[in-house]
Order: C-alpha cells, then structure tokens, then sequence
C-alpha cells in the first residue's frame, strides 16, 4: 500500500534534500498518528478495571507484539526492531495509563 504522505516516490526523488524531506512528512504523520493512539490508550483506561495487571494487560501486550512482528516481516521490515519499538511504546503508555488512574 503506497502512502499519500509523500509528494514523491524514494526514485522520484534527485537530490539528498527532496530525500530527506519526504523523510520528515514521514515522521510528521507518524508522530501525528502516535499522538492519536495516545487519545485511544487514554480512553481504554475507562473499560479497564483500576490495577496494575488490569492496566498492564500482559495477555494483550504479546498478542500486539506478535501482531506488529508479522506485519513488520508482511513490510519487509525486521520485526526484531519494531518489537524493541512496540515494547517501548506499550511500555510508555501503560506508564501513562497508571498515572491516570494513579497507581
């Protein structure tokens, strides 16, 4: 799936600057898409019971990891490292979870 993110596809690209532009409307619109799973995580800590393993979901937190490994792998992408960037992520936001709710 090609993403409308970008102005220009990596070949169409004829200098290190376009590059490095398109690199950047990126990670704008991942940043904007993190913020936007933020509002969801926040959400959620209505529907959970107030613990830590409520909050910490353990069951959950594999089965997205194991999830985001496939798609990683279904992207050509080593799902090694998008684990180790799901486990930070999944590990920041139940810290802000139990801040919430003030474990």
């Amino acid at each position: 799936m090609e993403s409308q993110v970008n102005k220009k596809k990596p070949s169409e690209c004829t200098n290190i600057t376009e590059v490095r532009n398109e690199i950047d409307n990126i990670d704008k619109v991942v940043i904007s898409l993190l913020k936007d799973r933020f509002q969801y995580v926040k959400e959620v800590v209505k529907y959970k019971e107030k613990t830590a393993a409520s909050i910490e979901a353990s069951d959950r937190r594999e089965a997205v990891i194991t999830q985001r490994r496939q798609w990683a792998e279904e992207n050509g992408l080593n799902p090694d490292v998008i684990e180790e960037i799901y486990r930070r992520l999944i590990s920041y936001f139940i810290e802000e979870e139990k801040k919430i709710i003030n474990l």
